[in-house]
């Protein structure tokens, strides 16, 4: 079969692309474009397919094809020889594991958790390392909230803070990147990521001009419906919101228990609105509301192939704390000096953690993305369906209600692109509640039967599930 055929009708038509823009920089003939459900799609301009050639590399840098090394492969060649490195299964190598914030200024306050991505950012520029930063700023567009830039000073950098649930691509930013000198430091998520260090191994320009990679811990990418849900529901119709803060504080309350704030047209008057998560339909993390495909399928929780991966610390000793906290697993030299020399100056309150602590701060990604990978493997292959290889062997062996929390949550995944695209058709937000309520229904009772079984009454459970589902 054709190199670029192959690609298509395998990673792109069955939705595992994970639509970060590489692709346009093997071949400028492909663009990325928003599709009816608000996700990138990666399309080959007037039908011209690539030369074998180009076909052939497109296929090296998606992390998807199965074609392409795997994370330990790259993670081994970027890490496995740097001095006093340790390894662990669950989240890779690391230089240093730390959970706080940043005292320095006000990286903290206008972060969405501790403040030090855009920190390490600012300190990465400082001290002469980079001479750019590529990472999510405000478009500044009617038809897009967000895509990615490129920041070449500290006022660039901070406006590009908090953390965005919404699509982007690099396409753009890549192409800019040949005709830039001096090296740049690339922030995203763990798919992107291994995307660009692909790329770069098949690209020398762009190898010699990323210099670092900061890796963001993330669940899963969303569509640009999550938010425009959101207002809808809120009162700002499709089309009309301006701008959203999807991480806003709330002071002396739990930093997990943070707000969106919307901002938008209600009768041609600009308002906003600000609700708490709990207020909002389609906001509970774990029921995957208008989440991409690819996410299911990726086997790197952590960001491995990072430089350093930041995430929320989400436990109870930093939860407390309204302001955020992050975790951080580093993995380059240079990084651990500058947050070891930050710490000793007083810039940063940070504690040493272990390799538990870092997994519980993110356990239900854990099991998502780790413990349950092999049932969502396993049944794409009962379906004698394509799917991309994984470092995890397929497997049916999870226990049967961890089994029906998965196929709910696809299930919800897949209603929720339809069902929102009708509700919209229709001009009517409460068509879509309506059709996705019975799906959470089902998905609080499978809970319920799970915390029933969790007192040791599991003997009845598969009965009782086959009366209520």
């Amino acid at each position: 079969m054709d190199r670029y055929k192959h690609l298509h009708q395998t990673v792109i038509e069955n939705g595992y692309d994970v639509r970060s823009g590489v692709y346009s920089a093997v071949d400028s003939s492909i663009v990325m474009k928003l599709d009816e459900f608000g996700q990138y799609t990666a399309t080959a301009l007037n039908n011209k397919q690539p030369e074998v050639e180009v076909a052939k590399k497109m296929l090296r840098v998606s992390v998807m094809s199965d074609q392409s090394a795997d994370e330990d492969r790259i993670a081994k060649q970027l890490f496995a020889g740097t001095d006093n490195i340790k390894y662990s299964p669950a989240i890779g190598y690391y230089l240093g594991l730390f959970g706080g914030h940043v005292v320095e200024d006000d990286y903290r306050q206008i972060a969405s958790s501790g403040g030090f991505t855009t920190w390490l950012l600012k300190e990465l520029m400082v001290n002469g390392h980079i001479d750019g930063v590529i990472h999510v700023h405000e478009s500044g567009r009617d038809d897009l909230l967000f895509e990615y830039d490129i920041s070449t000073t500290v006022e660039q950098i901070k406006a590009g803070a908090k953390t965005r649930y919404y699509p982007v691509e690099l396409s753009d930013t890549l192409s800019r990147l040949r005709g830039f000198d001096g090296k740049y430091a690339v922030v995203g998520l763990p798919s992107f990521i291994m995307e660009v260090r692909l790329l770069a191994n098949n690209d020398p320009e762009i190898k010699k001009r990323i210099a670092f990679t900061l890796g963001l811990i993330c669940g899963h990418q969303k569509s640009t419906k999550y938010i425009e849900n959101f207002a809808w529901q809120s009162g700002i119709k499709p089309g009309d919101l301006k701008s959203v803060d999807f991480r806003k504080k709330v002071p002396n309350t739990p930093a997990n228990k943070y707000a969106t704030e919307m901002t938008g047209l209600v009768d041609g008057k600009e308002v906003t609105v600000t609700k708490k998560q709990e207020e909002l339909f389609g906001s509970h993390w774990g029921h995957g509301f208008f989440k991409t495909k690819f996410s299911d399928y990726t086997d790197d929780a952590l960001n491995e192939t990072a430089d350093i991966a930041l995430g929320d610390a989400w436990l109870p000793e930093y939860t407390k704390d309204s302001m955020g906290d992050n975790i951080l697993i580093v993995r380059h030299p240079i990084i651990l000096d500058l947050i070891e020399r930050a710490l000793k100056d007083g810039r940063i309150k940070v504690d040493e953690l272990n390799v538990d602590t870092i997994l519980r701060s993110q356990s239900g990604l854990i099991h998502q993305y780790r413990d349950d990978l092999p049932y969502r493997l396993y049944k794409k292959d009962k379906a004698d369906q394509w799917r991309p290889k994984k470092r995890m062997e397929a497997s049916r062996d999870i226990p049967f209600l961890r089994k029906k929390v998965q196929d709910l949550r696809e299930e919800i995944t897949k209603q929720s692109h339809i069902h929102y695209k009708k509700a919209v058709t229709l001009d009517d937000w409460s068509y879509f509640e309506h059709k996705m309520k019975p799906l959470l229904r089902r998905y609080s009772w499978v809970y319920v039967l799970i915390k029933i079984k969790d007192n040791g009454l599991g003997w009845f459970i598969k009965k009782l599930w086959d009366k209520i589902r």
